[in-house]
């Protein structure tokens, strides 16, 4: 991520520019962006407004499902917002997203930081968008004791924001991905039998 901040000018406006990279049909509001990448609504208004003016995001309204809260009668009603969309006609595009999707946003000793701090964990396998597998169904693998199921969504959602693209993932206590291995359970073969990286391993996997 370093380098790609100094060379676009900050970590906001890369955080901002891969969100829309890896996700091209998306329409977000600036509060939409400002949770998904972690920037300041503030910083989102102004890169935006330099984004909108090189061409590489347009405004667009958009109908968001909106909570209602009626009393018994509560349920959602469609609302028109406007948003921003990646513009597919912006002429650098291709050579962006190559530079952008292909270099690392977060070395992976900094997903391993991030993520112990959600218990005392033995394991830890990125998988799936990390290694360029699209068919994988899950990103990350968590194992570990003691895990707290908020700090670990936390440090997913701090993930996110560095790699532009919700993540799917798991996480299981030792003992109950122990069995699941010496069953040859599905979920987890599915994991160990294809492209994967182990970034943090105590269990000898």
């Amino acid at each position: 991520m370093d380098i790609l901040a100094k060379l676009f000018g900050g970590t906001a406006r890369v955080k901002i520019m891969r969100l829309f990279l890896l996700n091209p049909g998306g329409t977000f509001e600036n509060k939409d962006i400002a949770t998904k990448s972690k920037v300041h609504i503030a910083m989102v208004r102004k890169e935006l407004a330099l984004l909108g003016s090189i061409g590489f995001v347009k405004k667009r309204s958009f109908f968001k499902e909106v909570p209602v809260d009626g009393g018994k009668n509560k349920g959602v009603h469609k609302k028109r917002v406007m948003g921003w969309q990646l513009r597919d006609d912006f002429p650098l595009l291709v050579s962006v997203r190559n530079l952008m999707v292909n270099t690392e946003p977060l070395r992976r000793q900094e997903i391993a930081n991030r993520i112990k701090r959600g218990g005392n964990i033995k394991l830890v396998i990125v998988s799936g968008f990390f290694v360029h597998n699209s068919d994988s169904s899950l990103d990350i693998l968590i194992v570990g004791d003691n895990l707290k199921k908020s700090a670990i969504e936390n440090a997913v959602a701090v993930i996110e924001s560095e790699v532009g693209k919700e993540l799917n993932y798991a996480f299981l206590n030792t003992s109950d991905f122990k069995y699941r291995l010496s069953v040859y359970d599905k979920f987890i073969r599915d994991i160990l039998d294809y492209p994967h990286e182990k970034i943090v391993d105590k269990l000898g996997i």
